[in-house]
């Protein structure tokens, strides 16, 4: 929790206006560098402090060679985050942090309004105590702090000494004693795989996004000369075509930090070897979603687990919302995030009546469950464009603007749908604070 909040990432990654030239440059000179990390500062021929001090050192540099001087406030806040961890109880340590973290994060968010305009942005605030250099190193590693994604310290530690994919390894055969004498996945078939999404996803992002800009939905044509059918239809090919960018931004993220070793999460049914422990989307699952509850748990998978940690699982009362609205202040206080997130409250919510409903009807035969997943796959598409459609407007008007010119036909839906159909109630769970590693294998509902 303590080390997501005090993380700093890229604008490419929320809400991004572009992929910038310094943050490509950075990936993939980390890209080399993480090669070179897993082949000669090996854990059997470098020690834990090297491996730290070298990860900890590159990665200072990448922050201050993308962002000068505004990397001061990523120190700053490193330095305050660890300034609690040391001096408050463990009892309080996660309180703390997370107020004074989210505040200082609100504060830069807000300052960023004003000097930036909307513009381009240069800096996105989000990302046994540790000893001051694992945690600069966890926090300031050259593999993940331009990009992410978001992982757990005892994860990154047991990389680091050199105990990832032993552990890994003995959590799938726990009954195999010698498992320290198993060799060592190679990451290069993962890591070739990833460069190739990569590379399509950037072929996309020249071609399909600058041929469809988000700018285009608020220009006189769209809003008042567009019937609806066709505003329907321009909204998801735009939409669709602002994904690349984040396809890109994680998929080569992800593959970094394949290539130094790190996200190996054990073996599939078919004894292959998965490096997928660090990944942050799924494109198949996003594409082929069915529902949005299935679509949010394969985008930003990452963060979600986070916001599930910190927020879902620990709030005695409507989660739902206040996971949601954890999500927009974490992003930022531009206005179209608020649209998004609290648009997303009204379709989660309405979208979990329509499936407790209506889905066991439809699965009698595998026509109808066929038909169900085809209907319920165009509706999760469309309702995707409509709720994330101000996240990259990012200013209230052009969002004021959009919403109207589609009626608020999704808004209005949601809400008779949420008043008349029946809700089921959920079986109750005790909210306890969870672990790190437990947060992996839950999903938000």
């Amino acid at each position: 929790m303590t080390a997501h909040l005090a993380r700093v990432q890229p604008s490419c990654l929320q809400g991004p206006r572009e992929i910038g030239v310094n943050f490509v440059a950075c990936q993939l000179f980390a890209l080399l560098a993480a090669l070179w990390f897993r082949l000669y500062l090996h854990p059997a021929k470098s020690s834990s402090a090297v491996r730290h001090a070298f990860a900890t050192i590159l990665g200072t540099y990448f922050v201050i060679f993308c962002f000068g001087w505004y990397s001061v406030h990523l120190f700053v806040l490193v330095l305050m985050c660890y300034g609690i961890m040391v001096t408050a109880s463990v009892s309080s340590i996660h309180r703390y942090t997370f107020f004074v973290a989210m505040g200082y994060l609100t504060i830069c968010h807000i300052s960023r309004i004003y000097i930036f305009h909307y513009g381009v942005l240069t800096t996105d605030f989000s990302g046994v105590k540790p000893s001051f250099l694992e945690y600069l190193s966890y926090l300031l590693n050259f593999m993940s702090v331009i990009a992410g994604p978001c992982n757990h310290f005892k994860d990154y530690v047991a990389f680091i000494e050199g105990r990832h994919t032993h552990m890994k390894l003995l959590e799938v055969n726990g009954k195999h004693k010698d498992f320290h004498s198993l060799p060592e996945p190679s990451p290069t078939g993962a890591v070739m795989h990833k460069l190739c999404v990569t590379l399509v996803s950037l072929l996309l992002f020249l071609t399909l996004t600058k041929t469809f800009p988000v700018t285009c939905l608020a220009e006189d044509w769209f809003v008042q000369k567009a019937d609806f059918p066709t505003r329907l239809c321009y909204l998801y090919v735009v939409m669709q075509a602002s994904k690349p960018k984040y396809y890109f931004a994680w998929t080569l993220a992800d593959a970094v930090n394949n290539a130094a070793g790190f996200g190996f999460s054990g073996m599939d049914k078919d004894g292959r070897c998965c490096w997928d422990l660090l990944s942050n989307l799924n494109i198949w699952k996003i594409e082929t979603a069915t529902s949005f509850k299935m679509y949010l748990e394969n985008w930003n998978i990452q963060t979600a687990a986070w916001l599930k940690c910190v927020c879902y699982e620990r709030v005695p009362w409507c989660p739902t919302v206040l996971t949601f609205i954890l999500s927009a202040l974490w992003h930022g206080v531009y206005p179209g995030y608020y649209f998004t997130f609290l648009t997303g409250v009204l379709i989660t919510l309405a979208a979990r009546a329509v499936r407790n409903n209506c889905r066991h009807h439809f699965l009698s035969s595998k026509a109808l469950k066929c038909v169900y997943d085809l209907v319920t796959w165009a509706v999760t598409q469309l309702a995707v464009s409509y709720t994330v459609a101000p996240f990259v407007m990012l200013a209230a008007e052009p969002a004021l603007s959009l919403y109207t010119s589609m009626y608020f036909y999704l808004h209005i839906i949601s809400l008779l749908i949420i008043l008349f159909l029946p809700i089921k109630p959920q079986a109750h769970l005790q909210r306890q604070p969870q672990t790190a590693n437990s947060v992996n294998k839950k999903k938000i509902d």
